[in-house]
């Protein structure tokens, strides 16, 4: 590694760490500013925020890490092209392709920290962060579907109730059936309510009725109230929304595969966290590529107008990938493609941006 490899990598490290010291604690303090009034009101024990705002910065923190990337790669290579640094490189007979290797190296670095932290360290963070802000920050139930839930365990068996509440534990209208090999429906389980009892550690139905078909015949049972036990834990009804995030890259892949099994309706939701896990830390060499070819020339407007070319490309760039996103959870739209096309699209610029710079 040449002395100009370590002088443009150790400044695209050094801005990235400074845009995060910046602009994380400021997030902090607006985020401070908006909910100490509900941490007040229901009382949030002190230490709980604290560790909160640790979970937060790792997970905000990672969430933004390509768009402070981004602003970076503009802030110091418009400065490096302002003070005719760019032009004495080339002049001196590095070609383009060679002047963009630190950045490539820095990219690199970058990529595998967001990969490290995205599959393993940022999914715990999640989890105390969103536990806290249900607890504490939202309205109760927020965290979950709690009307029309439907699950399939297993090959043969399928559960369902019309809303379940997840501070009682209790779900109404409830209905469990079981199908043999052929598809032909053997038993069917239905009551008023499903309550878990914790003291017995069992589910305790009322208004039971069970009906057992066996060829033309149908055996109906009924009871007032039946204990009894069922291969599925209560909460298994209705997940939070965030669980898919809570899980590290193992865990979530195999919570994908039982949901896939279970036929869960929600299970592109997990599939498209995947999917971003996998595609952020892309996002790393996208946006340097971008943010290169805008800001390596000299131009009226200087740093300012490089600066403001980069928010309104971050804007886009979020604006697509929710878009995108939401498209993959609520329709049938391919997550794989939700991820991929932002990525594409930029991608495309990128390299038309990069080719224009290069003349």
């Amino acid at each position: 590694m040449g002395i100009i490899d370590r002088y443009i990598l150790k400044k695209y490290l050094l801005t990235f760490g400074l845009m995060l010291l910046l602009f994380v604690p400021i997030g902090i303090m607006l985020n401070l500013a908006e909910q100490i009034g509900k941490m007040i009101d229901n009382e949030a024990p002190l230490m709980e925020i604290i560790i909160y705002y640790v979970n937060f910065t790792i997970y905000i923190g990672h969430l933004l890490f390509p768009i402070f990337l981004f602003l970076a790669i503009i802030f110091f290579t418009s400065k490096m092209a302002n003070n005719t640094e760019i032009v004495a490189i080339l002049s001196s007979g590095v070609s383009f392709g060679r002047f963009l290797r630190p950045y490539w190296i820095g990219a690199t670095i970058i990529a595998i920290i967001m990969f490290i932290m995205g599959m393993f360290i940022v999914p715990a963070a999640s989890a105390g962060y969103n536990e806290f802000k249900f607890k504490y920050l939202k309205k109760k139930n927020q965290d979950r579907v709690t009307s029309n839930i439907f699950n399939q365990l297993g090959d043969r068996d399928y559960i369902y109730v019309s809303s379940f509440d997840p501070e009682r534990q209790i779900g109404y209208n409830f209905t469990y059936e079981h199908f043999s090999e052929d598809g032909t429906l053997e038993y069917k389980i239905s009551s008023a309510n499903i309550r878990w009892v914790p003291a017995d550690s069992v589910y305790r139905l009322t208004s039971y009725t069970r009906r057992n078909l066996r060829g033309d015949t149908e055996e109906v049972v009924t009871r007032r109230r039946l204990d009894t036990l069922f291969a599925f834990q209560i909460d298994d009804l209705t997940p939070v929304s965030y669980i898919g995030e809570t899980k590290n890259l193992f865990e979530l892949n195999e919570f994908i595969r039982v949901q896939k099994r279970k036929g869960a309706s929600n299970v592109n939701t997990y599939i498209m966290v995947l999917y971003k896990r996998w595609a952020l830390p892309i996002t790393a060499f996208v946006l340097t590529i971008i943010g290169v070819a805008v800001s390596s020339a000299k131009r009226r407007g200087g740093m300012g107008a490089n600066l403001a070319f980069g928010i309104g490309v971050a804007f886009i760039y979020i604006f697509m990938d929710k878009v995108f996103s939401t498209l993959a959870e609520q329709s049938g739209f391919p997550p794989l493609l939700a991820v991929l096309l932002p990525n594409l699209f930029f991608g495309i610029i990128g390299f038309y941006l990069l080719q224009q710079a290069k003349r």
